[in-house]
């Protein structure tokens, strides 16, 4: 059964001083940890028949939902930890390396000896894209595999990529929340698509009612709540008492809580490469909540972040740090929704 509500856990969140004698995170993320191999150009289809073909751009980059926004919260100055699970191979090590090399946590990490890394990779074309994912040691992660120091010694855990971890972490993940809500975090998911077509089993609305925080973008909110229309999506989807922060893509995101509604325009950006510009719009949001800002302001640094990523290759290759979002969120326009 769900706990009640953690009143410690409603936005925004004040920051609190770590125990003395521990390390203490303001970020736990539980989720993917996998490279992507990016294909961009205007003509990114491949041709069967064992016909090359040359495209425009061809990058390793950090993937994985969850690896992104770690580095991406890393940063803008938090202090970041992750959950995950790994092969013992190259990809593995060359996940690792990257966070690390982030200021990332890896402790949580779990190596699976006999299973590969898992590795995406993304054809983009414009504003379009297809991503083909071999899940690899991924979907392994169980809520067994999170250190419970991490845990307890975390402000706020993030679930990423809940969809590929669903029939592994999901049976346990109510529990994790409630136990992390009661050590006085709070607590946020991104579910990102569903390969399944699904849309969530029968513990997912126990996995909602422990999430002060829903990170979906518009066409994952209206596929989860059955709904028509955006706002029918958004009501559904908070009625357990939690607040929601829906990505828009180009047209910036909005956030419900309660009474408080907001609809954020991002700013003007030439885009390169959207690839993890969601998780890094999570980054921005999560890091102005745990810098105790007003939903708005963390609502426009959302949008700051998620745009700056936009200007580079891969989820992490312009995330920006925290001068830069806060100056380019002075352009970010917010204003009360619907």
């Amino acid at each position: 059964m769900a706990s009640e509500p953690n009143p410690a856990a409603v936005w925004p969140v004040r920051p609190r001083p770590a125990p003395a004698g521990q390390r203490a995170f303001d970020l736990l993320l539980i989720g993917d940890c996998n490279p992507d191999v990016l294909v961009l150009g205007d003509d990114v289809t491949p041709a069967f028949g064992q016909q090359e073909k040359l495209v425009d751009t061809m990058a390793l980059v950090v993937g994985g939902s969850a690896s992104i926004t770690a580095i991406a919260a890393a940063r803008l100055g938090l202090r970041v930890a992750l959950a995950a699970a790994i092969g013992d191979d190259a990809a593995g090590n060359f996940m690792l390396a990257e966070l690390a090399r982030a200021g990332v946590d890896t402790g949580g990490v779990a190596v699976r000896a006999q299973l590969p890394t898992g590795m995406t990779v993304a054809l983009s074309r414009g504003e379009d894209r297809a991503i083909l994912t071999a899940e690899g040691a991924i979907p392994t992660l169980t809520t067994a595999d999170v250190p419970p120091d991490l845990l307890s010694r975390a402000r706020h855990v993030h679930v990423s990529s809940y969809f590929l971890l669903e029939q592994t972490l999901g049976p346990g993940l109510p529990a994790l929340l409630a136990a992390a809500r009661a050590a006085g975090a709070s607590t946020s998911l991104d579910t990102n698509w569903d390969p399944s077509g699904a849309w969530g089993a029968s513990f997912f609305p126990d996995v909602l009612a422990e999430t002060d925080l829903l990170l979906p973008n518009e066409a994952e909110a209206l596929r989860m709540a059955g709904a028509a229309t955006l706002p029918d999506a958004v009501a559904f989807l908070t009625r357990t008492g939690g607040a929601i922060a829906v990505k828009l893509g180009a047209r910036g995101a909005l956030y419900a809580g309660g009474s408080r509604q907001y609809l954020a325009t991002p700013p003007p950006v030439s885009p390169v490469d959207a690839t993890g510009a969601g998780d890094c719009f999570n980054a921005g949001l999560l890091a102005g909540l745990l810098r105790g800002s007003d939903p708005p302001d963390a609502l426009a640094l959302g949008c700051a972040a998620g745009a700056a990523s936009t200007l580079g290759i891969g989820g992490t290759g312009s995330s920006p740090g925290l001068a830069a979002a806060l100056a380019l969120a002075r352009d970010v326009t917010v204003r009360p929704w619907p």
